[in-house]
């Protein structure tokens, strides 16, 4: 079965996804608030046809009923993970879904460091007006 997907690509004159890029690990975080910090973790990101998914965990201190967790959606293509290995700076955009369905905007930057790791810039708007600002590092683990 992947044989044939490959020998499709192929037909069409696509190259096959690069098996290095399945997998992608991201550092946890913390961000300052007025008061406190949130803490970001995700487990491994898993490639999709259109990006990177994975969950997530934001843990609020002090105000712990305001943690929540859910799913995080990247979409990065073929060509900007081309572009990543080739040194360049890839914008990117996505959205955060908590537990209770509600959606908020990311928007971000991966600043390449060598062809499987980097920095990371990744802005969440919990609202129009507040925005919770993430700087951390990734790193492509591969993976069937």
């Amino acid at each position: 079965m992947l044989l044939l997907a490959v020998l499709a690509a192929a037909l069409h004159g696509e190259t096959p996804p690069d098996a290095r890029y399945n997998k992608a690990a991201v550092e946890p975080v913390k961000t300052s608030i007025y008061i406190g910090y949130v803490k970001l973790t995700a487990p491994l990101f898993t490639r999709t046809r259109t990006g990177y998914v994975s969950n997530y965990k934001a843990s609020v201190f002090p105000f712990f009923f305001m943690s929540e967790h859910g799913q995080l959606t990247i979409e990065v293509s073929d060509d900007d993970l081309q572009r990543l290995a080739h040194g360049e700076t890839v914008l990117f955009n996505g959205q955060a879904e908590n537990s209770d369905g509600e959606t908020r905007v990311i928007v971000g930057r991966a600043m390449p460091q060598d062809a499987t790791q980097g920095k990371l810039t990744v802005r969440l708007f919990i609202s129009k007006r507040i925005q919770l600002i993430f700087n951390t590092t990734y790193h492509f683990v591969g993976g069937p």
